[in-house]
């Protein structure tokens, strides 16, 4: 996907996303803005690791 793609299906997620989530998101990419590539790297990986192991992690919560 280009850049230009990218931003237009954020657009639209974000045209359902309740009001009050809409704040926490703005934060969390100004937090992200901010961070160094380093950083963003390791948040990416770990984001991946959460949502491959969501399940697994489901059931250990348990």
């Amino acid at each position: 996907m280009t850049k230009t793609e990218i931003k237009s299906e954020i657009q639209k997620v974000l045209e359902n996303v309740p009001e009050n989530v809409l704040k926490d998101i703005l934060d969390l990419l100004k937090d992200l803005q901010n961070q160094p590539g380093e950083n963003l790297k390791l948040t990416h990986s770990l984001r991946q690791i959460l949502s491959e192991d969501k399940e697994l992690l489901e059931k250990l919560a348990k």
